[in-house]
């Protein structure tokens, strides 16, 4: 690579010697290399001019003449340039190289082999590529040598962008996927709305936040973990449907279904409660999968997966029961539901750090529960001592109005009938902060002044969350929330090896 590097270095200052800016300022580019091969060769003129910029990603030099082609965001297309022609410089054609940025003026023809071509008759060099580009080779419609270091992948994403067209594809669906997503709801009445990313008690989820300090209020504040308290705020505030599409940040542990920062749909429904929640849950995710696959019939991975509704229902302690044998009651003792587990044929390592039957409850879901949900499944009636914002069942108040969707074996989101009772929500609080003494470091905080916004009132209301990530997952076909995020946390490279790479 140094070698390549410094050759290009070389063309690159001959260049300079000869007062041409290899980083030009501007290229009036005026068509799209898609447009130029939708045009019938019929129309083909020497007199219609086109106006093309992209990246050069082959060159054949034939002497005093050469064939490349050019690729910009949307395809790609062969050029045809020639010393003959009066207005081409052919020493900045002469130093040109695999992955240089050129802006190319000239018309249409075909080749003897009926090729579409474009005869260039001024060309620009825009930007010169100094690092070689991973060489991908095609032939027969099948690619060979492909950019497929993961890490590296992930690392350099603008490498990857570039000679990897489908990874372009995922991020054009992600954007279409929220763009949607905003549409929707619009439509269906609610207010997008911005609530803050640094907050003086981090609330919302149990999770580990991220601290940093502001430095002239003498004041550390925490990355958010959630926009739920504010949101819900805004109910209090009179606001009836809201919904906010933005960035959280946990500080935990990166896997495969794991981001520090990911993308997060809250939505807050005053007046609504978990079914109407579980109604709009399903409603979208069928909406958006329409829109992007023209069919409830979606492959991921091995499965092929139905999300034609109603969907699947079941409750939590159920389906614990129902794929690890293990039954659970609320009245069960700690000893006994591990002895069982254990009899089940659970490790005993499993269980080393819990402190409830809810922890090994926890444990057994995500060993035993979550890959077999690969059909849309809502999960409900989960424990009260894990759901604490949740509003407790009339039917039985040991469980919450709450339900998570599953599907492809993984957690889509979280909904629920939200606590609007201060003295409730106080006492949820309370217990969480014993939690933190006791060491969980991702229990939540106390937040009285959210107790405070319940008491002056907030009208019954569903919550949702939906993980965007996750749902791009499913709708591309992704095993990694890597694939799904353009530049996910990595560990930083030193100086010196980004110079070496």
């Amino acid at each position: 690579m140094n070698d390549q590097y410094e050759v290009r270095l070389e063309k690159l200052n001959k260049l300079k010697q000869k007062n041409y800016d290899p980083y030009q300022q501007e290229f009036e580019r005026k068509h799209t290399i898609k447009e130029l091969l939708n045009i019938d060769p019929s129309q083909y003129t020497e007199e219609k001019k086109y106006f093309i910029a992209g990246r050069i990603r082959s060159k054949r030099m034939m002497g005093k003449a050469g064939f490349f082609t050019i690729e910009d965001d949307n395809g790609k297309i062969q050029f045809y340039v020639t010393k003959n022609e009066k207005n081409v410089d052919f020493d900045i054609v002469k130093n040109l190289d695999l992955g240089d940025i050129v802006g190319i003026t000239g018309y249409l023809f075909l080749t003897k082999v009926g090729e579409k071509t474009i005869h260039v008759e001024n060309i620009k060099l825009l930007a010169k590529c100094l690092r070689p580009l991973p060489v991908v080779k095609e032939a027969d419609g099948k690619v060979f040598d492909a950019f497929s270091d993961k890490e590296q992948r992930y690392r350099l994403r603008y490498v990857d962008l570039i000679v990897n067209p489908h990874v372009r594809e995922t991020f054009v669906i992600r954007s279409k996927i929220i763009s949607f997503i905003r549409n929707f709801l619009t439509n269906e009445g609610y207010l997008e709305v911005e609530t803050p990313m640094m907050q003086p008690i981090p609330g919302g989820a149990s999770a580990r936040p991220f601290i940093t300090h502001h430095n002239a209020l003498d004041i550390d504040l925490y990355l958010r973990v959630a926009p739920e308290l504010y949101l819900k705020r805004l109910l209090v505030g009179g606001f009836t449907k809201v919904f906010e599409l933005n960035r959280n940040f946990r500080n935990e542990g990166i896997s495969y279904k794991h981001n520090p920062e990911f993308t997060m749909l809250e939505v807050y429904h005053a007046y609504g409660n978990m079914y109407t929640m579980m109604d709009l849950c399903e409603r979208l995710i069928i909406s958006v999968t329409k829109e992007i696959h023209g069919t409830l019939k979606i492959h991921y991975e091995e499965h092929e997966i139905d999300l034609t509704p109603p969907w699947k229902q079941i409750t939590y302690l159920d389906a614990i029961k129902q794929y690890s044998g293990v039954e659970i009651h609320p009245d069960s003792k700690l000893e006994e539901i591990i002895e069982q587990a254990v009899s089940k044929g659970f490790s005993i390592d499993l269980f080393q750090h819990v402190n409830s039957i809810w922890d090994v409850a926890e444990i057994l879901f995500d060993e035993a529960v979550e890959k077999h949900l690969i059909q849309p499944t809502f999960i409900i009636k989960y424990p009260k001592e894990i759901s604490p914002l949740a509003k407790a069942s009339k039917e039985d108040p040991r469980f919450v109005d709450r339900f998570e969707p599953y599907i492809a074996g993984r957690e889509i989101g979280n909904a629920f009938s939200e606590l609007n009772d201060p003295f409730d929500q106080k006492e949820r609080f309370l217990e969480q902060v014993k939690k933190r003494e006791a060491g969980d470091e991702e229990a939540q905080y106390m937040d009285y002044d959210y107790i405070r916004a319940l008491e002056y009132g907030m009208p019954p209301a569903g919550g949702l969350g939906i993980g965007i990530d996750r749902l791009v997952m499913l709708l591309t076909n992704h095993h990694s929330i890597r694939d799904t995020i353009l530049f996910p946390l990595l560990r930083p490279e030193k100086p010196e090896d980004i110079i070496k790479k």
